[in-house]
Order: structure tokens, then C-alpha cells, then sequence
């Protein structure tokens, strides 16, 4: 065999041994397959994970330390402050917070998130009826006086749609109403035309309460409705010549549907924490009111209550049992520190007008 005939006889062997054109092509579609489905399974991951670590609640701050990295005058005994910086500080965290507002994102992952964004809505109705209190009771000594220009700014402003993306977003005009309740504080410690005013009275603080009771009122019976429940009609009690628009029957069926029993639990905790702080800022700011009725342990016990409420969770779901069941209803536990809260609440009212 010449020299010639051996390579090529050795060619035809190497030619063997390599796969084909269609083999080639087997071989590029499988590797491009799985490094298509690698990339999902990594997006899916960080998404995955990028979503626990923006449902992660802000930490508690504290109320004086607070004012104080808000308050630009060095008197930092200045009648509304706590309140005011207490109100900016929780609207701050809404927005800047671990993955910032995300009730109205449109994209992953926030636009899949649900907790967070009832947890931000029930934060956000505390920040409105202070921001209410504010403007139509506190900053104003009769029912005739003249309203504080930053506050008619500021109060419309945070009570924009919640979940606006664009034209305009929501978080712009939080970021407004910030930025005029900012200017009403600053003007708190100034004397003369532009001066602004906080009345810390006891009927002031007494309005203010008011709505917080409906509120918590409110969230309590949704929450004690997870397991359904049938309830006289009591619409028209303790008036004899009530009326209500359409007639309704005396005993009704409430439950709250199961697949919104998450989204009240996360909405209460949300308006739990932003009132944990604006109470102890009230503290701050109504301290003589209180003690001069008494009612200093009062609010304290509220506080207690209301922090009760932000305890870990350590289910990796909100459990919805029934009320005497095997398993947990963390709705029904939640109710439990809102009524108490409440009914001391109605409690604190009492000693404000009559004490």
C-alpha cells in the first residue's frame, strides 16, 4: 500500500470518528434549549428572591430622635414637630423603602407582589387622615380661622391614586405632598405672618382619634369576618325615626372571601405601623393635654396593642382556619389586638372630652 493510499485510508477514519452536519446541528439546538431555560430558571430565582427581600417591612423608628433630623430650628420642643416629622418620615418609607413604592408597578416583580402593596395602602390611610387632621383641626384654633397654605397643598396631594405609574405618578405627588408638609414644619418654630401653627388641644386630638377609631373599627370586622359570621342588622339601633336608603334584611351573613383574608391582614399591619409612631409622636406633642387628663397610660396601652401587631410571622402563608379549628387564623389574632386597641381608643376619647 503506497504512502498515499494510508492517509487516505486514515482520512476516512477521522472522518468517522466526527459527527455529522445534522448531528452538528442536534447538538446547537439541545445547547441553545438549555441555555434558554438556564437564563429562565436564573431570572425566575432573582425575581423569586428580589420579591421576598422588597416584601421585607422597614424597621420602627424612633419618634424624637426623628424630629430631630427633620427640625431645622434648635428648639426641639416645638409644639407639632413630632407629629408633622413623624407623618414625613412614614410617607418617606412608602417611597424609599426596600424596592421603593410598588403598588403600581407594571413589572416584575413588584407587579406580582400582593402583600406589600396592601401593607403600603394601609400605611398610606394613616398618612391621609393625619395629613386631614391636620389641615382641617391642628394647624387651625377656631372652626373660622383661616386654613395653612402648605397644608391645602400638601393633603390633596397624598390623597392622589395610589397606584398611578405614569402622568402623573403616584410617587410624584407624594414626593409633593412632602415636600409642602416639609415647608409647614420648617415655618413651625417662626414667629410673625409666615409662622405656621399646631394647636395640640384636647378636642383637636380628640377629631383626629375619631377617624382613627372608625378605621381600625372598620379593619377589625373585616379581619373577624375570615371565618364568616351571621350578624343582627343594627344599622338603625338607638334611633327610632332612623331611615336608610334601601331596606336591608335583619340578620345578615358577612365573611370577608378567602382570597382577600391576606390582603386585609397585610392592609391592618400597614396601618398599625404607621400609627404605632404618629401615637407616640402624639404623645410627644399632647403631652400636657394628656397628663393634665390623665390619659398618658391610656394612650401607652394602645401603643402596646397596636404593637403586638407587628410580630413575626413565621407561617410562610396567612392561615385561615376556622375559629375553633386545628389550624391557625392569623386573621382572627390580628382582629384581637385591633379591637382591644379600639375599644381603649374609645376609652381615650372619653377621658379627653369628660376627664
Amino acid at each position: 500500500m503506497t504512502l498515499s493510499e494510508r492517509l487516505s485510508q486514515a482520512l476516512t477514519k477521522v472522518r468517522g470518528l466526527l459527527p455529522s452536519g445534522d448531528s452538528l446541528g442536534l447538538l446547537q439546538s439541545q445547547g441553545g434549549r438549555r441555555a434558554v431555560t438556564a437564563a429562565v430558571v436564573v431570572y425566575l430565582t432573582l425575581t423569586l428572591g428580589l420579591g421576598f427581600y422588597w416584601s421585607m417591612t422597614p424597621d420602627a423608628f424612633d419618634v424624637v430622635e426623628n424630629r430631630a433630623k427633620y427640625l431645622k430650628s434648635s428648639d426641639q420642643s416645638v409644639t407639632g414637630a413630632a407629629t408633622t416629622a413623624a407623618l414625613l418620615e412614614v410617607t418617606r418609607l412608602l417611597l424609599e423603602k426596600d424596592g421603593g413604592y410598588i403598588s403600581n408597578d407594571i413589572t416584575p416583580p413588584g407587579a406580582f407582589l400582593d402583600n406589600m402593596p396592601n401593607w403600603e395602602y394601609g400605611a398610606l390611610i394613616q398618612s391621609r387622615d393625619l395629613a386631614r387632621a391636620l389641615r382641617e383641626v391642628l394647624s387651625r384654633s377656631q372652626s373660622q380661622s383661616q386654613e395653612d397654605v402648605d397644608l391645602t397643598l400638601a393633603e390633596p396631594r397624598i390623597n392622589f391614586q395610589n397606584s398611578s405609574w405614569a402622568l402623573p405618578a403616584t410617587e410624584s405627588e407624594y414626593r409633593d405632598a412632602r415636600r409642602y408638609l416639609k415647608a409647614y414644619l420648617d415655618r413651625l418654630p417662626q414667629s410673625g405672618e409666615d409662622s405656621a401653627q399646631f394647636y395640640a388641644r384636647a378636642d383637636n386630638l380628640s377629631f383626629w382619634l375619631g377617624m382613627v377609631e372608625k378605621r381600625l373599627g372598620s379593619l377589625s370586622q373585616r379581619l373577624s369576618a375570615s371565618v364568616g359570621q351571621r350578624r343582627i342588622n343594627t344599622d338603625l339601633a338607638g334611633d327610632a325615626a332612623a331611615t336608610q336608603s334601601t331596606r336591608e334584611n335583619q340578620e345578615l351573613v358577612v365573611k370577608t372571601p378567602w382570597n382577600e383574608i391576606d390582603d386585609v391582614y397585610y392592609e391592618s399591619r400597614g396601618a398599625a405601623f404607621a400609627l404605632i409612631h404618629f401615637l407616640k409622636a402624639a404623645e410627644v406633642d399632647f403631652a400636657d393635654v394628656l397628663e393634665k387628663k390623665n390619659a398618658t397610660v391610656s394612650l401607652r396601652q394602645i401603643i402596646r396593642e397596636l404593637e403586638a401587631t407587628q410580630q413575626t410571622v413565621w407561617s410562610p402563608v396567612i392561615l385561615n382556619g376556622s375559629g375553633f379549628g386545628i389550624w391557625a387564623n392569623h386573621s382572627l389574632v390580628m382582629a384581637s389586638y385591633l379591637s382591644r386597641a379600639n375599644a381603649a381608643l374609645i376609652d381615650l376619647r372619653e377621658l379627653l372630652v369628660q376627664g
